[in-house]
């Protein structure tokens, strides 16, 4: 795990609130339009990524574009911190809480928009790709939300925790179960954290159009919701930042749908 960038170190005379959104790692996902959501609407930021999952992945891995990230983000009035780490390693969320607290100040959101997401079904899923998906999507984000929640002072109350699911199971059954298991673990987090005024809730964005959908699929999803487009990343930044609001706080332990209708027909 390396800092990266840091923008404005006098984040105490800005006063703005810090969120710390994992998994923003390209300028096209969901993670990074949440970043922009923020910076826009008076947040420092600070970003996790992993260049060796994307490495891994169908896009690959463009190292130039956290820095671009970073400096649309400054652009936008933003602090920004970028962290690279491993969440498969059990030391890396505490870390993560500590260097963005470092960085840019006490974190008052923290968004879990970071994946392990490998395709297998029941039979082709071997031991080590389930246990890194466990660890990744499961374990991190529970050392996180303790690592976040252990950090907050309770007179500051108005803590947010939002984090992203998937119900996509069937063939993608290591994925699937993790996210399940998030969806708990957030979901505790809204009841065990409420003496300190910390609100949890979970976003299942759905098909989301981020650049891995082919052409058919566009169609297909669109064909599916009510809306008939396909979902993108500014609709779930959308939800996370009005979750994130003081308007937003009275939504609580909840598992939110944001798309388009489609879990409805």
């Amino acid at each position: 795990m390396t800092p990266a960038t840091s923008h404005d170190t006098d984040h105490a005379a800005r006063e703005r609130p810090v969120a710390c959104i994992t998994g923003a790692s390209r300028r096209v996902n969901i993670g990074s339009a949440v970043a922009r959501k923020f910076a826009v609407t008076g947040w420092d930021v600070a970003l996790t990524y992993w260049r060796p999952y994307d490495t891994r992945m169908p896009w690959g891995s463009t190292p130039a574009e956290i820095d671009e990230l970073v400096s649309e983000l400054q652009s936008l009035g933003a602090s920004v911190a970028a962290i690279e780490a491993d969440l498969e390693n059990p030391e890396a969320a505490a870390q993560v809480i500590s260097e963005t607290v470092e960085q840019l100040g006490p974190v008052r959101a923290l968004i879990l928009s970071h994946c392990e997401s490998v395709d297998s079904a029941i039979h082709d899923t071997t031991v080590e790709s389930f246990d890194r998906h466990f660890a990744v999507n499961a374990r991190a984000s529970w050392l996180l939300i303790k690592a976040f929640a252990e950090q907050f002072a309770e007179p500051q109350g108005s803590g947010r925790i939002v984090a992203l699911t998937s119900d996509h199971c069937a063939f993608n059954l290591p994925y699937g179960a993790s996210k399940g298991a998030l969806d708990r673990i957030v979901i505790a987090a809204a009841a065990e954290l409420a003496s300190q005024g910390i609100t949890a809730n979970v976003v299942n964005p759905g098909a989301t159009d981020t650049g891995w959908m082919t052409d058919q699929q566009l169609i297909d999803v669109a064909a599916s919701t009510f809306g008939a487009r396909v979902g993108v990343p500014t609709d779930v930044a959308n939800l996370v930042a009005f979750l994130c609001s003081h308007d937003g706080g009275w939504v609580n332990g909840q598992l939110l749908y944001s798309n388009g209708g489609r879990t409805s027909t």
